[in-house]
């Protein structure tokens, strides 16, 4: 998994514009237009006609520009649509505005998502002898992109005033300005301020945050939002699917195990199990754990992902980085054919008891409290199906805290339970994902974030629910946060600025790399 990156001074959407010295000509017009009309004062967020602008505002950039649903465009779009862009110029023409958003900003390599500033939403009415014939909203929005083979990451901020149309009883965007861009993002909110946080999270549609705080080696902190699901406060012990980051559990455990001599790195997998799909293919008798915890398998992420849903090597095994939740899974076949257990006792074992982890579980036992579980949720806020997981996968579905992964953290912060050799593997730069990003023994490690530091991180995601970690050993510091949503990632930029400060913008720059 890749953590959301820093802001970058890119073009919103890549839209081919009218040049900008027409920009005053089309201001011009726009007052000509409107200031002939009696325009009232600004609505209450209460009233009708906000409540409207705010579902037709959701309708155009939530529903359609975030999901490149084209049709949407066609139907809440004014044939007259008129755009003007402070930076690039503008457009006099519908199609050629949906034709550019549907070949550049959805295309394959680039897609744009925006996201309405909490609280910035203004809407003025427009009307004429008394009867209302349309709206002007403004606000203040942020733009992040999403391009091929990286994360989401902040591109602007710009103001905007949209003016709407009542056209044969149906709302229609008929003039849309952006404007006053700027390269530097807000910030989230203080985390003491539990209103702005819930507000904040409502605007990304993110039901239930957590986030954990690490500071002196300590966790110092424990803040818990929101709703598991409508209707259900999230509570300071509400538990996650933290998704990947079951792989930091099972690489811990297999390190305890080496650390005891009950294990090696570097023995042949095969002498304790094969998968069926690759048991012909010699290179099942190459592979190690140690190519597993590198990331360096040579199997994809997921078998389903092939075209006849089987296991196969891409590579040979150790040739390159390639992240693989196969590989973990192979892992975990592998341990518990040798001890005889699975994967959730050995956890048992060697990870939970030992670290007074009473609220995580590898599988959907009878010892979860479901009341807690948060629910996971799509792009639109809509619940999804929980996956109760009855075997151990050593590669996702944890269900955890804050305050249990803390412990965990904390324990991998300080060694416990591993030799120092063990200790200084995991952390090695091994295999290089990117410049400034390589994969240890099990976890992605950042290097170098100035003054000798470095960072050891994780992410985890699956439908409906995303977390992410980061460790700084040196400073004693960390983050840990788990969410409930699919645009749980969303926040994370400003969590991880906020509270890693330079060194978090360090771990952002690495990855815009």
């Amino acid at each position: 998994m890749k953590v959301s990156t820093i802001p970058v001074k890119k073009s919103v959407s890549k839209i081919n514009f009218i040049p900008l010295d027409k920009i005053v000509w089309a201001a011009l017009t726009i007052i000509s237009i409107f200031t002939s009309h009696t325009s009232q004062a600004q609505v209450s967020t209460s009233s009708s006609i906000y409540q409207t602008l705010k579902k037709q505002d959701s309708l155009l950039f939530d529903v359609g520009f975030n999901t490149c649903n084209i049709p949407v465009f066609d139907t809440l779009v004014s044939d007259n649509f008129e755009f003007y862009h402070d930076q690039a110029g503008m457009m006099l023409s519908k199609a050629a505005f949906i034709n550019s958003v549907k070949n550049n900003v959805c295309s394959l390599n680039y897609k744009a998502s925006r996201v309405l500033e909490p609280g910035s939403m203004q809407v003025y009415p427009l009307e004429k002898n008394g009867v209302l014939y349309g709206a002007i909203e403004t606000g203040i929005h942020r733009f992040y992109a999403l391009e091929s083979g990286k994360p989401l990451y902040f591109t602007s901020r710009a103001k905007f005033s949209n003016v709407w149309k009542l056209e044969n009883g149906e709302w229609r965007l008929i003039r849309s300005l952006s404007y006053d861009h700027q390269d530097t993002e807000v910030g989230a909110p203080n985390l003491e301020d539990v209103g702005s946080v819930e507000a904040w999270m409502r605007q990304y549609k993110v039901p239930a945050l957590a986030v954990g705080l690490i500071n002196h080696g300590k966790l110092q902190q424990i803040k818990v939002y929101g709703e598991l699901d409508k209707g259900r406060p999230a509570a300071y012990n509400s538990i996650f699917n933290v998704a990947s980051l079951t792989k930091t559990v099972t690489t811990m455990i297999t390190l305890r195990l080496v650390s005891e001599g009950k294990w090696s790195l570097d023995e042949p997998l095969y002498k304790y199990w094969t998968d069926p799909d690759v048991k012909n293919d010699p290179r099942s008798k190459l592979l190690t754990t140690r190519h597993i915890l590198t990331q360096q398998s040579g199997f994809p992420n997921w078998r389903w992902e092939l075209n006849d849903k089987k296991l196969a090597f891409q590579f040979d095994p150790g040739i390159k980085f390639q992240y693989s939740g196969e590989g973990f899974e192979y892992l975990t076949r592998a341990l518990e054919a040798k001890f005889h257990k699975p994967l959730s006792e050995l956890a048992s074992e060697l990870v939970f008891k030992p670290l007074g982890m009473t609220d995580s579980h590898l599988t959907w036992d009878s010892s979860m409290d479901e009341a807690r579980f948060a629910i996971p949720h799509d792009i639109n806020g809509n619940p999804l199906p929980i996956e109760k997981n009855k075997t151990s996968n050593g590669a996702d579905q944890l269900k955890t805290t804050i305050a249990d992964y803390g412990k965990f953290m904390i324990s991998v912060m300080n060694h416990e339970g591993i030799s120092e050799e063990i200790a200084k593997q995991m952390v090695s730069n091994n295999t290089k994902t990117k410049e400034g990003r390589y994969i240890g023994l099990g976890w992605f490690i950042y290097d170098p974030l100035g003054n000798d530091e470095y960072a050891i991180s994780h992410g985890g995601d699956d439908p409906g629910a995303h977390s992410i970690c980061f460790l700084l050993p040196k400073s004693g510091k960390g983050i840990i946060i788990f969410t409930n949503s699919e645009n749980g990632t969303r926040l994370y930029i400003d969590l991880i600025k906020g509270f890693l400060a330079e060194k978090g913008q360090a771990i952002l720059d690495i990855e815009l790399k």
